[in-house]
């Protein structure tokens, strides 16, 4: 994410300043129509569709012999289009929220280089954000007990309806990484960092999308909260290198985690998807009931996880072959001891007292006596 000066300057209206230096006031503009549309009867139909989660599903469960609780799930449809556009009008000033009010000053008392100041940006971001997904994630895995029965992960498939918490998260997901591609042209993001970042900014569009739509959102929920916790450390470790940067601990416990995280997401894949789906008891395609348990699509996803996780490995040893010759630039060379002057021979002393010099020439005590 590029340096933004803010000057005293007022650019024209509608130009690419004022849009760049304003964005955050004009999407608080638009998500404010969407709030005021409540309030009327005529639009508080079409304000409900962006605002709230769709497709409500009100089940009842009888407890007892009186008793009977109401759980309410939902799912997926075209309908949560809608909804993704205004959380990500609501991470887009989350975002300027954060970069104003915490990480600019913050660069202000510690006078980063511009190409520190992009990178301290993007890890202050990406920091907040994984921190917030990771103890999100958590709470509801432990509330859903997905870890406690990885059996879940499979057992009963398609799941097609979710609660409330766990289809908020993917919708707040793909809202975040839909936010990060305006967010280019708003943080006036260098050209060579363009391709980077609509790399990743797509790959994790693709996954969240592609289990939320394929109903493997429960396999997806446990992969998410893995990878951000992984990610949460290595946007920490490089906020303290950046702070300074004989701290490079943290680098190396990510690096050993960031392995561990590439063997344990491709074996929960394929774990889920190879084993358990293809043993599961409704197999074949039916769209009604968003089955997609056939072959084909197995094999396609875990073909996508294979090569994102070999994609990641790469990128990674690139990294840690670029840190290395770094370090190994920067090791300051061990300047030379100084070299004790030599001592005269026990055979140099002689010839010198017996009026002749270590280099031949007569001493003193001998020119005194041919004189004489």
């Amino acid at each position: 994410m590029g340096f933004r000066k803010k000057t005293n300057k007022n650019p024209p209206v509608l130009s690419h300043e004022f849009i760049i230096q304003n964005h955050a006031d004009i999407v608080s503009c638009v998500a404010m129509v969407f709030l005021l549309g409540l309030m009327f009867e005529v639009t508080s139909k079409v304000a409900v569709l962006f605002i709230t989660v769709q497709y409500n599903v009100t089940i009842s469960a009888n407890e007892g012999l009186s008793e009977e609780s109401v759980v309410n799930h939902f799912h997926h449809g075209l309908k949560d289009l809608a909804t993704v556009f205004f959380y990500m009008l609501v991470a887009i000033i989350i975002h300027a929220i954060i970069q104003e009010y915490v990480l600019d000053k913050i660069n202000r008392k510690m006078h980063f280089s511009k190409t520190k100041h992009s990178k301290f940006n993007e890890s202050g971001q990406l920091s907040a954000f994984y921190l917030f997904s990771f103890g999100w994630g958590t709470s509801i895995l432990m509330s859903e007990n997905f870890l406690s029965n990885p059996v879940s992960l499979w057992d009963g498939y398609p799941h097609t309806l979710m609660p409330f918490q766990m289809k908020f998260y993917f919708i707040s997901q793909m809202g975040y990484w839909l936010h990060a591609l305006p967010e280019i042209y708003f943080q006036k993001t260098k050209k060579e960092d363009i391709p980077r970042q609509l790399v990743y900014i797509s790959l994790y569009l693709v996954h969240i999308a592609g289990a939320y739509i394929l109903n493997l959102n429960r396999l997806a929920l446990v992969l998410l909260v893995l990878h951000c916790f992984v990610e949460l450390l290595f946007h920490v470790s490089r906020l303290v290198y950046f702070s300074n940067e004989k701290r490079q601990t943290g680098f190396s416990i990510w690096a050993v985690l960031f392995v561990l995280g590439r063997l344990l997401t491709l074996s929960l894949s394929v774990l889920t998807v190879g084993f358990g789906l293809s043993n599961a008891d409704q197999q074949g395609l039916d769209l009604a009931n968003g089955n997609f348990n056939v072959l084909i699509v197995r094999i396609t996803v875990l073909a996508t996880i294979c090569v994102t996780q070999a994609f990641m490995m790469w990128k990674f040893i690139n990294f840690q072959l670029r840190r290395w010759r770094e370090q190994a630039q920067v090791q300051p060379v061990k300047p030379k001891k100084p070299q004790a002057p030599k001592t005269k021979s026990k055979k140099d002393k002689a010839n010198g007292v017996n009026g002749v010099s270590s280099n031949g020439a007569d001493s003193p005590r001998a020119k005194k006596e041919k004189s004489s």
